[in-house]
């Protein structure tokens, strides 16, 4: 299936990736990864097929109810695990106790929470990274030069303003498949 996802990756729909290009032979094995800007249903298979072209499985959490039958089995082949929204456990803690009881993790996640233009990220992503003590992998959904940048992996250091000052910086000037919510 990889080469299917190539084809439809690079031939027919022209995209490519620059960057950390060699994620998957990495020894990162959990990491918190974000996309920007996500502005539009497209970035879904757009995300699909590069992890399928880099041979790097992703991962996400979704709320625990998506997870019963008879959807359930869909969602975890996808990569899902499942956490309780309601529970007045942490959620950032919730979710970096799964980063420590799985060999392999990688969060895939969108920073603004929506598809929306946002005035600020939310700050869920950085905090389970640091509670996990995962890096963040930053890559673009650039739909004007379809384009996929992949950064280094970047571990978040006490300094949030900076940290996110530097996060924001690696997205600069790259326009999502609806320009005017990047």
């Amino acid at each position: 299936m990889r080469w299917l996802a190539k084809f439809i990756y690079f031939k027919l729909l022209g995209w490519k990736v620059t960057g950390n290009v060699n994620l998957s032979k990495d020894e990162i094995k959990k990491a918190v990864i974000i996309a920007v800007p996500h502005t539009s249903w497209h970035d879904f298979y757009i995300g699909v097929l590069l992890r399928a072209v880099l041979g790097v499985r992703t991962n996400f959490v979704g709320k625990k109810s998506l997870f019963r039958f008879p959807y359930g089995w869909f969602f975890r082949a996808l990569g899902g695990a499942p956490v309780n929204r309601f529970s007045n456990e942490n959620k950032v803690k919730a979710i970096a106790k799964i980063f420590n009881e799985r060999e392999e993790f990688r969060m895939a996640m969108a920073p603004e929470g929506t598809r929306r233009k946002v005035k600020n990220w939310r700050t869920g992503f950085y905090y389970i990274a640091k509670e996990a003590k995962v890096p963040i992998i930053m890559f673009t959904l650039d739909f004007e030069n379809k384009q996929n940048k992949i950064s280094e992996p970047f571990y978040p250091t006490d300094d949030v303003k900076t940290d996110f000052e530097f996060m924001r910086n690696f997205y600069k000037g790259v326009k999502g498949r609806i320009p005017e919510y990047s």
